[in-house]
């Protein structure tokens, strides 16, 4: 038993010529069975009796067809011989319309447009105004041909497009964190915005006071160690006490950065806008 490719059953399924000689396809033979000619039907040809249905199960629809059967047989879609293409297409239609009736609603709807369309063009055409010509009853077929045409190269094109899940996927890397937690550096910005936070807050409690107060910043370096003293880490608004004026609140700010330059204390950050910890750089952890 010979396989049967569609091609085969597309032009074998073809009606005899009324002359009596087979329909001619590529202007030699009857039909092509693994490239090669053939000028009679195979005595021991099989066709199953759904493979005409499983074909048609191919297309997205008449349009599909016709489109298929206009560019096999390299019919100008612009002049489609409508004799020719009818009686392919109807080949089709019979076959599967005692198969299957709801595969063939929608092709029976265009084959009634096609019949249509061949008697109107068999008929005189329309009187129509001077200077104008006659409308082609092929016209609407034409302009939904070539609208399908463009929307099925479109969709062709969109389906070569690298797709996520079908042609690549998302590469993905694990790394191994380290067990020791690593701070960021503090941001200058940080400190200023910390800063201007605790003078706004200062404001607020400030007392008006006419006296002179000699400050020490090497004293308030000794007071802020000592109050680190002892503990892991302390947030960075709880070295200052805003009651005692903004003088002390400067004074402490600078003898805090006194210390963070020569390297006794370490400010410290988790991440970005977290709170700010202090704590003793020689603070074993």
């Amino acid at each position: 038993m010979n396989p049967v490719t569609p091609d085969l059953m597309l032009q074998a399924d073809a009606a005899p010529d009324p002359t009596g000689m087979p329909v001619v396809v590529d202007q030699v033979a009857l039909a092509r069975l693994y490239g090669e000619p053939l000028f009679a039907m195979p005595t021991d040809l099989y066709i199953p009796p759904d493979a005409l249905e499983v074909f048609l199960e191919a297309f997205e629809g008449p349009l599909d067809l016709l489109l298929y059967l206009i560019r096999k047989q390299n019919f100008n879609i612009l002049d489609i011989p409508m004799a020719g293409l009818t009686r392919q297409y109807l080949v089709y239609v019979d076959e599967i319309r005692s198969r299957n009736l709801e595969l063939a609603a929608e092709y029976l709807l265009m084959a009634a447009m096609l019949i249509e369309i061949k008697s109107r063009m068999l008929l005189p055409p329309r009187k129509v105004a001077e200077g104008q010509e006659p409308e082609d009853p092929r016209a609407e077929l034409v302009r939904r041909l070539l609208e399908y045409e463009q929307m099925k190269l479109a969709a062709h094109k969109l389906n070569e497009v690298p797709q996520f899940g079908r042609d690549f996927l998302k590469a993905q890397v694990y790394i191994e964190q380290s067990l020791q937690p690593r701070f960021p550096d503090v941001d200058m910005a940080d400190l200023q915005e910390a800063w201007r936070d605790i003078l706004k807050r200062a404001r607020l409690v400030q007392h008006h006071k006419i006296t002179r107060e000699e400050l020490s910043v090497r004293e308030h370096m000794g007071m802020v160690l000592k109050a680190l003293q002892g503990r892991r880490f302390v947030q960075f608004e709880e070295l200052f006490d805003p009651a005692k004026g903004t003088g002390v609140l400067v004074v402490t700010f600078i003898a805090l950065l006194e210390l963070a330059k020569e390297t006794l204390v370490e400010i410290t950050q988790a991440e970005a806008f977290a709170p700010i910890y202090v704590r003793l750089a020689f603070t074993s952890t």
